[in-house]
């Protein structure tokens, strides 16, 4: 008989707690953002309950305000979603499970589950698996509670970006990848990316600039490895 798991440790579960805080806020900016551009509540809804992923559907809802077609909302969302395919490759050794778990397990894979899950199990502190899908199922959670605040009250908040809460998802996705940068590579990797990203976004199309930016891992892997070649 298998013993209980144990508890994660209480950094991995603060460091949750704080991004149901930012995702909750992220949340309330997109849904008073989609109704602005033209969406309903229940459609803003919909949308973060079966996308589940900020950044393609903040692009999908900035091309409806700029009169784009459905299509090119979906196509934009879709593109930026492509960068979900390396974060699975990486997690497909760190969590348990047949297809079926799996499968469940796409919907939630998020920016925020995947580097929490991939810091943590690189680190030995925790089990990824454990990780992953707590962080996952609470960014679920708290990302419709906080759109649907935002669709339906928005009125009474105001504008998120207004008030500066638009930059409380940033700052703590931020806060998750400092510690994967514990290697020369890996420094080298993000701040390429960066530089990329930067140039690309004021010409490139929504979604090109992140996918170009992981040309950054490429650059880093002409770059000699630390001494030791762990850290």
């Amino acid at each position: 008989m298998r013993p209980p798991p144990q508890p994660l440790p209480r950094s991995v579960r603060s460091k949750i707690a704080g991004l149901a805080v930012a995702i909750g806020v992220f949340g309330l900016s997109f849904g008073v953002l989609a109704v602005t551009a033209g969406l309903s509540p229940l459609v803003a809804c919909a949308m973060s309950l079966l996308v589940l992923a900020g950044g393609s559907q903040f692009a999908a809802v900035g091309v409806v305000a700029a009169g784009g077609s459905p299509v090119a909302a979906v196509v934009s969302g879709a593109l930026l979603n492509t960068r979900f395919v390396p974060f699975g490759l990486a997690l497909a050794p760190l969590l348990e499970g047949g297809l079926l778990r799996r499968a469940v397990a796409s919907h939630i894979l998020v920016d925020e589950s995947a580097a929490l899950a991939i810091a943590e199990g690189r680190h030995g502190r925790a089990s990824p698996d454990r990780v992953f899908w707590l962080t996952g199922i609470t960014v679920l959670v708290t990302w419709n509670v906080g759109t649907a605040l935002g669709a339906f009250a928005g009125g009474l908040i105001g504008d998120p970006e207004a008030l500066g809460l638009d930059v409380a998802f940033p700052a703590g996705f931020l806060a998750l990848l400092a510690p994967l940068l514990d290697t020369r590579r890996a420094r080298v990797s993000a701040l390429a990316g960066v530089a990329i990203a930067i140039v690309l976004v004021p010409t490139a199309p929504p979604g090109v600039p992140v996918l170009a930016a992981t040309l950054g891992a490429a650059l880093a892997l002409l770059v000699p490895e630390d001494a030791g070649g762990t850290r």
